[in-house]
């Protein structure tokens, strides 16, 4: 088993835009390292508290991610911390000598590796 970072933002705190951000960014994971949905295992995604219109995991689940293990959560209130973020950990059946995280939106200043 491998795991997958990745992060994204969205302008606003709606429905739409979560959807939207959420299913653009497993998508860009998913091609960045040339693995098939079937091969999750499982999701795990954070967001920050200013996103309250609805969790990441429907909208993965929603989009074709029901048979992967999805979970939601909230990421800790951290002072300067980045607004409006959704984050993954994606868990993958398999090994993988590098895997790529995958850094979108504002989230590109979390980590140098973005794709």
């Amino acid at each position: 088993m491998y795991a997958i970072r990745g992060a994204t933002t969205v302008k606003t705190d709606s429905r739409e835009e979560i959807f939207k951000a959420t299913t653009e960014l497993l998508q860009a994971i998913l091609d960045a390292n040339g693995i098939d949905v079937s091969e999750l295992i499982s999701l795990h995604f954070t967001q920050t508290k200013d996103l309250v219109s609805v969790y990441p995991a429907t909208a993965a689940r929603l989009n074709g991610y029901g048979s992967v293990a999805l979970f939601s959560g909230v990421e800790p209130d951290v002072k300067g911390g980045l607004p409006r973020c959704i984050r993954v950990i994606a868990y993958a059946e398999g090994k993988k000598e590098k895997v790529v995280s995958v850094y979108l939106g504002d989230a590109e200043k979390l980590r140098e590796e973005t794709v």
